[in-house]
C-alpha cells in the first residue's frame, strides 16, 4: 500500500463544510473582480495588464487512471480474490466520473454513489479498526491480522489511498493534466468534502466491537478534530456498534498511562453521550510485540517474551 495515509480529510483539522467551501469560492471570486478592475484600469492608463497568480498545488496525482485500475486489479485478485467478481474497469469509470469536467466546489455524495456502490464491500463485525496518529502501527496490525479492516484496507480505500483528484468544469474530460489551475485550491477544498463520505460510509458500516490505536505519546491521545474525532466516532451506529475499545500505544521506552488522561476521558464521555461502551488498554500486547520487532534488545521487549 502506497503510504497507508488516505488522507482527503486532515488528521489536524476538521472537515470543512459548506460555509468555509463557500468563503472560498466567494474569495476567489471577489480576487478575480479586483484583478479585472486592474487591469481594465492600467489599460486605460497606459500599463501592463497584472498576470492572474495559478495555484501551484500539485494537482490530480499522475497516470491517476492507470493507478485506479492496477490497485483495482490488485486489490481484488491478488489480495482479496473473494471479490475477483468485482469490474474493476466500471470501477475506475465511475471514479472518474464523479469528478471529471465538474466544478470541485459542487462536488456532492451523489457524484461519487456509482462508486460506493461499485465497491461496496462487507467488513465482518468485530473487524472495524480506525487509527488517528497511529498509522504506521495500525498497518502493521492489519497486515499481520488481516480478518482486521482499516478503511484503507477495504477496495475503496486501497485504491484512493494517497492519491490526489479534482475536477475542471471548463475541462472537455480527457486531459488531466490541466488541472493545475487556480481551481486546484477549490479540489483541495473539495477533496476533505469527498473523504467525508468515504470515512462516513466506512463507520456507518461497522459492526459488533470496534477498535481504535490511538498515539499515547503525544499531548492530546484523542484529538476532537481529527477525522476519527469528528468524523467517524460520530457515524457509528449504536444500535450496531456496543462497545468501541481504544488501544493506546506508547513509543518504545515511554512509561506514561495515557488510558487516564483527559482526552481519552473526552472520548469516553462523547461515547457515552452516544450509548457505547467504552473500553481502553495502554499498550495492547499483540501491537507491542510489532513494535518490538524493530526494537528487540529494549528491556520493555525482554519483558514480553
Amino acid at each position: 500500500m502506497s503510504n497507508h495515509r488516505f488522507s482527503p480529510v486532515s488528521e489536524d483539522e476538521p472537515c470543512c463544510n459548506l460555509s468555509q467551501k463557500a468563503k472560498i469560492c466567494l474569495g476567489t471570486f471577489c480576487v478575480l473582480v479586483v484583478l479585472t478592475i486592474a487591469a481594465v484600469v492600467g489599460v486605460l492608463w497606459g500599463l501592463p495588464a497584472p498576470k492572474l497568480k495559478e495555484w501551484d498545488g500539485k494537482g490530480t496525482t499522475p497516470n491517476f487512471p492507470e493507478i485506479v485500475l492496477g490497485r483495482c486489479y490488485t486489490y481484488t485478485k491478488v489480495l482479496r480474490p473473494e471479490l475477483s467478481h468485482k469490474d474493476c474497469r466500471k470501477i475506475g469509470k465511475a471514479f472518474m466520473d464523479a469528478f471529471l469536467s465538474k466544478d470541485p466546489c459542487s462536488s456532492t455524495e451523489r457524484d461519487y454513489q456509482p462508486l460506493l456502490e461499485l465497491t461496496n464491500q462487507t467488513v465482518p463485525c468485530n473487524k472495524t479498526l480506525f487509527w488517528s496518529k497511529s498509522s504506521e502501527l495500525a498497518h502493521q496490525y492489519t497486515t499481520v491480522q488481516q480478518e482486521m479492516f482499516t478503511l484503507e484496507d477495504t477496495l475503496l480505500g486501497y485504491i484512493a489511498d494517497g492519491l490526489k483528484w479534482c475536477g475542471d468544469a471548463d475541462s472537455s474530460g480527457e486531459d488531466l493534466g490541466h488541472l493545475k489551475s487556480s481551481r486546484d485550491l477549490w479540489g483541495e477544498r473539495a477533496l476533505r468534502i469527498v473523504g467525508f463520505f468515504f470515512f462516513f460510509k466506512f463507520a456507518e458500516n461497522a459492526c459488533g466491537v470496534v477498535q481504535v490505536v490511538l498515539n499515547g505519546s503525544i499531548s492530546n491521545g484523542f484529538n476532537k478534530n481529527s477525522t476519527f474525532g469528528s468524523v467517524e466516532i460520530y457515524n457509528l451506529r449504536p444500535e450496531k456498534v456496543p462497545t468501541l475499545q481504544a488501544w493506546v500505544m506508547h513509543d518504545i521506552g515511554d512509561r506514561s498511562v495515557a488510558c487516564s488522561s483527559s482526552s481519552i476521558n473526552d472520548l469516553k464521555l462523547i461515547l457515552s453521550n452516544r450509548n457505547i461502551k467504552f473500553t481502553c488498554h495502554d499498550n495492547y500486547r499483540p501491537i507491542k510485540f510489532l513494535q518490538c520487532v524493530k526494537n528487540p534488545e529494549h528491556s520493555s521487549c525482554r519483558s514480553l517474551i
